[in-house]
């Protein structure tokens, strides 16, 4: 898979230049391109075609937030990350009603930053490999949340949020899948309540039941975690 492309804009060369060598110390990440005003990044926007913009807000030839308005009324699959100065709250209001994914204050710092882009990279990927959603893709997808918080929030009576966190840290021993007598075996678990679980996780997509044929012919479903690649 080819790296995210990253346009970043900013006026201050010292920041864009901190901004570049953070973005680029993070996997699956490239910066194609620096602009230092609002009018140069339309001008490049087009040639460079990246698919996000790290975006201050202010600058001597404009402002940050109308030029979200602009990539959104012309660029729509570019994505926004703004980093900037600016706290106020009709600013933060004004970027989250344009549809940055992250609005980050500086001085930044990596860490953080590293957490919004790695959150990023997922969202892309999962946008990607997505053909429908269930309501547990679109949370996971709109609120940018972790796939144990999702669960935690939106599990149905009957399954405990606990054990089914340890129902996927053991899913991840078997990348060639695992039926839900094994499973159970290795959680502590009865295959009944074994199977619960891993039919509960293929309705929210998470897991892949492909049906197999045992040594005596009997067909069984054996459950595939979707973290592996290629799954």
């Amino acid at each position: 898979m080819s790296n995210i492309q990253v346009l970043i804009v900013e006026d201050d060369m010292k920041i864009s230049e901190i901004n570049r060598r953070f973005t680029e110390k993070v996997e699956g990440f490239e910066v194609c391109g620096v602009a230092s005003s609002i009018d140069e990044a339309k001008e490049v926007i087009d040639i460079l075609e990246p698919d996000l913009l790290l975006l201050d807000v202010y600058f001597p030839d404009g402002d940050g937030i109308d030029f979200l308005w602009y990539i959104r009324q012309h660029y729509r699959d570019v994505d926004v990350i703004l980093i900037t100065a600016a706290k106020e709250v009709d600013r933060v209001e004004a970027a989250i009603r344009g549809g940055v994914f992250d609005f980050l204050i500086k001085p930044i710092i990596f860490k953080r930053l590293q957490q919004t882009l790695e959150k990023y990279r997922e969202y892309r990927n999962n946008l990607q490999t997505m053909k429908e959603v269930n309501q547990h893709q679109v949370d996971r997808l709109l609120h940018r949340m972790k796939e144990e918080e999702v669960s935690e929030s939106v599990v149905p009576k009957g399954i405990d949020p606990l054990t089914l966190k340890k129902v996927q840290q053991h899913l991840l021993r078997f990348s060639d899948g695992v039926t839900a007598e094994e499973l159970g075996q290795y959680v502590g678990v009865s295959r009944t309540t074994a199977r619960r679980y891993l039919e509960y996780l293929v309705s929210t997509g998470a897991v892949r039941a492909d049906l197999t044929y045992g040594s005596v012919g009997r067909p069984e479903r054996r459950y595939i975690s979707l973290q592996f690649k290629g799954s």
